[in-house]
């Protein structure tokens, strides 16, 4: 149920929200679609909800202090049952909480359905994990959307105490203080949307990696399967090429020793031209990958940072993308880079042991505030 606000609760909650810290209204962020709730006619799969909410004078419930509440959050299904979607942070000892502000994604919310009933719970949290209940109270995707520019007041009911107390009115209030909804994008939409890649490689040749003859290393070719680097390589550029307009993709090696006079390079191509470092689709890759390997001494540090500037400058940028594979990553390293380059989008995709990771991605923002 929804009840009006009295101007002098407004200024309450104003400036309970404004102490806080965090805007009413959502601000845009690179390769974010800020849209305003409402507008489209249905959410599409990448919407995300941010809300905020704050409770007043809800029932005291425990015998020493106030309560601990909590938010619970419960989509309707189809058969007239509620799944849990969300549970808020407990705030301990207040009858007046204020929740952090937390994201969830629409589909989770109302599963597309603006009119979906959305039931929310209000408990008051124990120890022993026996969760008072305080009251609930119903509204939708659509209702809560009307929170864009102004706050939405929802009176918590208990039903047990409204049966019993001809005098009850309700067991407090909770406000909804912000609403908004942003659009994150998959890397299939920015595709669509006509963005340009750039495929870069990057092969870690440090001695770590191990003696390339012997079968513990990474860079070991048996004569039935590829070595761990080559599969890496495969399974991202054989997917990666095929967004890559003209299949050429520059490889550079670090970390080795070059013949003839054993200098150490933290930045070659695996082709051996310095002109044109370029390679022809995921298999030319692999060829100068391969020869490379017969040719150079694995040696080290690993510091690839010659590489990721010369990955990050005209004419790579601002579209591109930077599978670095090595052997044992070193975060604090690449993270400072990445900072330094980010005015560029690098994406990188790691290999660490024998197994395969694209956790480790992430693509940096553009000029043009695009983010994937």
């Amino acid at each position: 149920m929804l009840v009006p606000l009295s101007s002098q609760v407004q200024r309450r909650l104003q400036n309970q929200h404004l102490q806080t810290g965090f805007p009413g209204t959502s601000v845009p962020g690179p390769g974010r679609g800020d849209r305003r709730p409402g507008q489209p006619s249905r959410a599409t799969p990448h919407d995300i909800a941010t809300m905020q909410l704050c409770a007043n004078k809800l029932d005291k419930k425990d015998f020493f202090g106030k309560s601990d509440p909590f938010l619970v959050f419960y989509r309707s299904n189809e058969d007239g049952t509620f799944t849990i979607c969300h549970k808020t942070e407990v705030v301990k000892n207040t009858l007046n909480p204020v929740w952090q502000p937390f994201s969830i994604p629409v589909r989770v919310l109302c599963n597309g359905d603006y009119d979906r009933t959305v039931k929310i719970d209000v408990y008051d949290w124990d120890r022993d994990g026996s969760h008072d209940f305080i009251g609930e109270f119903t509204t939708s995707y659509r209702e809560l959307s009307k929170a864009q520019n102004q706050f939405t007041v929802y009176e918590v009911l208990n039903p047990r105490k409204k049966c019993k107390k001809k005098k009850y009115v309700n067991s407090g209030t909770v406000t909804l203080l912000s609403f908004s909804v942003d659009s994150e994008f998959t890397f299939v939409d920015y595709i669509k949307g006509g963005t340009q890649l750039n495929f870069t490689v990057a092969i870690d040749f440090t001695a770590s990696n191990g003696n390339p003859l012997q079968p513990t290393s990474l860079h070991y070719m048996s004569p039935y399967q590829l070595s761990a680097y080559a599969m890496a390589l495969k399974a991202v550029g054989e997917i990666i090429q095929d967004y890559d307009s003209d299949k050429l993709f520059p490889a550079y090696g670090f970390g080795a020793k070059l013949p003839p006079e054993g200098r150490i390079s933290h930045q070659f191509p695996l082709n051996n031209n310095d002109e044109d470092p370029n390679c022809a689709g995921i298999e030319g890759v692999l060829e100068s990958y391969f020869q490379s390997l017969r040719t150079v001494q694995l040696y080290g540090p690993t510091y690839f940072a010659p590489v990721i500037n010369q990955v990050a400058r005209p004419p790579h940028c601002p579209c591109l993308s930077l599978l670095s594979v090595w052997d044992q990553p070193c975060l604090r390293q690449w993270k400072s880079w990445m900072v330094m380059t980010c005015a560029c989008p690098l994406g990188d995709a790691m290999q660490s042991g024998t197994s395969f990771s694209s956790s480790h991605s992430e693509t940096m923002s553009t000029g043009q505030g695009t983010r994937c």
